[in-house]
């Protein structure tokens, strides 16, 4: 009895927490979406493995309850120790509001979230230092508190399963990791959908209740604060828990293996699934979007790609004239869109070198990106492939030897480096460009005498090209052609570079300073490379990642899509525009057409200068997806749902016609079948090609 009091607080929330998995797994299994008939087995899985998910789970999201439970005590109150403890966070506060940490950096919102943490918690802390007679009255409404927090969020969780369920029949998946990133547009989704005020009103009146009743039967544990060596006992047992979860979690998950889908979700946990689809980062395209036999997508396919056959998209490339292996170097700009450039109707004069370097250059003037995350862009213009549902193929598990770019330079000889000035393990580029054969230099390959400027996000550009250029200059000496994907890091949030560069303070930290220091480290860029011996056999390619904001009226408005992109190569590509609407994923496919690579392809990609070829673009979000093509755009989404919209053009005198960027989207009356076919046909064979590894490199 004596230790269960020193865990009451662990129990009683267990029981909440348990008690009410039970009734949600009841209620779902009647919802009316649940469509099934359930055997026996199925009912004991659902309920009794379920039932010992939920205990596991629960032990490892209690592990923030343990570590402020663990550090309740008396003793760090005692002099000296309590006015030490207190001038420490008094000091820590001050450095990250006044100083300039890391926080600071980043910029946004976190250095205002960690100044408001370490505030309460100074204050707090000074409160129980500075006034002993009013310690238990404290720390009772502290404790009630952390229960009544963990109570609403047990129960904001159980009325989101029941909602996600309602809207999609099943527990947590890759839409709901989605549903963090557009905030936003999730938050004004929920104000206008559901009875908001009614609703949590009920819930904190409910977790009101839930949390008298837990803090009346578990108060003891503050009342009677456990010893040191009784924290150390209850700490090794719960770690011991925690150990066994971690086996037993994906053990119990591996069970969830009927015929029935519907006693699978039933079975798992809610919060276990968001786990594993965060880290999964995918999203079924054939369970939640609308689909045809898929002989029928290939065949609709084959209309857009007409050298294909069968179920995959493998095809011989031929040129007529002789293979041209030139160096090639690709530079992909952070978060440019189309609108910052002078050719696209800005005033602002932020872009002067790139503005100049498209009238040397091959120009696509209606290119658009297919996402609106620089992985996206990176999976684009690596894999030359369509956006499919939940994360990019970069950040997937299964991303190695795929059919790459790199690839196709490494089969004509050529030495294949990806650049990135910052750390390459974020958004796990690293892992994705070694293990399809890329060699890597990045901020770890830099010394320290190569660092001028850097701030979170990795070196300034300028470092970054000065870096390239010696690195292109060793590759020169082996007699081989080099590939160097180069991709920027210096328009990105906090938009801080080198003082006395630009004339926008570095300190001020705008978008604006931040695209034209990107304009003025390609100058510099552009100005070396000049000097460089291998510079007239090199082929350049400058496109953006994506634009610098997607949020807009509708779903995938289309002008938060449109990206520069040209290649230059003085004396090689004819400088002139190429109107016709195009993909990202399309420009390195159009490079090896320059080039005159014959090649075996599987690239969604194609060659916008040959004559078979039918203009049309891709855009998405993580699960909207996108079609514009005859100026109508076709969105796909979960649910098997299915708009169309006009693209009706808002003219701006001031841009020439191949320039114009804003677009009206008016929802369609009648619905275009032949483009939900088209729309279809492309993301539907892409996930069938992932899904069967079909997209793997060629040997």
């Amino acid at each position: 009895m004596k230790i269960f009091k020193k865990v009451s607080p662990f129990f009683y929330l267990l029981l909440f927490y348990i008690g009410l998995n039970i009734i949600i797994r009841a209620i779902l299994l009647f919802h009316p979406i649940t469509q099934a008939s359930f055997a026996g087995i199925d009912l004991f899985y659902i309920f009794i493995l379920g039932f010992l998910s939920d205990i596991f789970v629960f032990i490892l999201i209690s592990s923030f309850l343990w570590l402020y439970l663990i550090f309740i005590s008396n003793s760090k109150y005692y002099k000296p120790y309590g006015y030490l403890i207190f001038g420490l966070l008094i000091l820590l506060l001050l450095h990250v509001s006044l100083g300039n940490t890391i926080l600071n950096e980043y910029g946004s919102v976190l250095p205002k979230i960690a100044t408001a943490f370490l505030s309460i918690k100074t204050i707090l802390f000074g409160l129980l230092l500075f006034l002993p007679k009013y310690r238990n009255q404290i720390r009772f409404w502290l404790f009630s508190f952390v229960i009544f927090f963990y109570v609403v969020l047990i129960l904001q969780n159980s009325i989101s399963e029941y909602f996600f369920w309602n809207e999609f029949g099943v527990r947590y998946n890759f839409i709901a990791v989605n549903y963090l990133v557009y905030t936003n547009e999730v938050i004004g989704n929920i104000m206008e959908s559901y009875p908001v005020i009614p609703l949590f009103s009920a819930l904190f009146a409910l977790a009101g209740l839930v949390t008298y009743f837990i803090v009346k039967r578990s108060k003891n544990y503050i009342e009677n604060i456990p010893s040191f060596g009784q924290k150390m006992k209850i700490s090794a047992v719960y770690l011991l828990l925690v150990g066994f979860s971690l086996l037993a979690i994906p053990a119990l998950s591996a069970k969830e293996n009927s015929q029935n889908m519907f006693a699978n979700e039933l079975q798992s946990n809610g919060l276990f699934k968001f786990y594993t689809a965060f880290m999964k980062s995918e999203l079924d395209y054939f369970k939640f979007y609308k689909t045809v036999p898929n002989q029928e997508a290939f065949t609709q396919l084959k209309q857009q790609i007409t050298a294909i056959s069968g179920t995959t998209t493998l095809r011989e490339i031929k040129n007529e004239a002789v293979e041209n292996h030139k160096n090639v170097v690709l530079i992909t700009i952070e978060s440019y869109s189309a609108e910052f450039m002078r050719m696209y109707g800005n005033e602002k004069n932020n872009t002067p070198f790139l503005d100049s370097l498209a009238t040397k250059s091959l120009v696509f003037t209606n290119l658009y990106a297919v996402g609106n995350r620089t992985v996206r862009g990176l999976e684009a213009v690596t894999l030359c492939f369509p956006p499919t549902p939940g994360e990019s193929v970069v950040k997937r598990e299964d991303n190695k030897n795929k059919f790459s770019t790199g690839s196709v330079f490494k089969q004509k000889g050529y030495v294949v480096k990806f650049m990135y000035g910052g750390d390459s393990f974020f958004d796990n580029m690293g892992d994705f460009f070694t293990g399809n054969g890329y060699e890597i230099v990045d901020k770890k390959a830099f010394k320290p005498n190569e660092i001028t400027f850097s701030n979170i996000w990795g070196v300034c550009d300028e470092d970054m090209y000065i870096k390239a250029i010696k690195e292109m200059n060793k590759e020169a000496t082996t007699n081989k052609p080099f590939f160097n994907h180069i991709m920027t890091v210096s328009n990105h949030r906090p938009f801080t570079y080198p003082n006395g560069k630009i004339d926008i303070p570095a300190d001020a930290k705008s978008r604006d300073g931040g695209v034209k220091y990107t304009d003025y480290a390609m100058k510099k860029f552009f100005d070396l490379a000049k000097k460089q011996p291998w510079f007239a056999n090199t082929v350049f390619v400058i496109l953006a990642d994506h634009c610098a904001s997607s949020a807009g009226k509708t779903e995938l408005p289309a002008d938060k899509y449109r990206i520069p992109a040209m290649i230059y190569s003085p004396g090689f590509v004819e400088p002139k525009k190429y109107t016709n609407l195009m993909s990202q994923m399309d420009v390195m496919p159009t490079l090896f057409g320059l080039l005159n690579f014959d090649y075996q392809s599987k690239f969604f990609g194609q060659d916008v200068l040959k004559p078979d070829y039918k203009p049309r673009a891709l855009i998405a979000t993580y699960q909207d997806l996108g079609l514009i093509k005859d100026n109508i755009l076709t969105i796909i989404s979960p649910k098997q749902t299915v708009k169309q919209f006009q693209l009706t053009l808002k003219p701006n005198q001031k841009v020439a016609p191949d320039f114009q960027i804003f677009f009206d989207q008016i929802p369609l009356t009648k619905q275009r079948t032949d483009l939900v076919n088209e729309t279809i046909s492309y993301y539907q064979t892409a996930s069938d090609m992932l899904k069967k590894k079909n997209y793997q490199k060629i040997n």
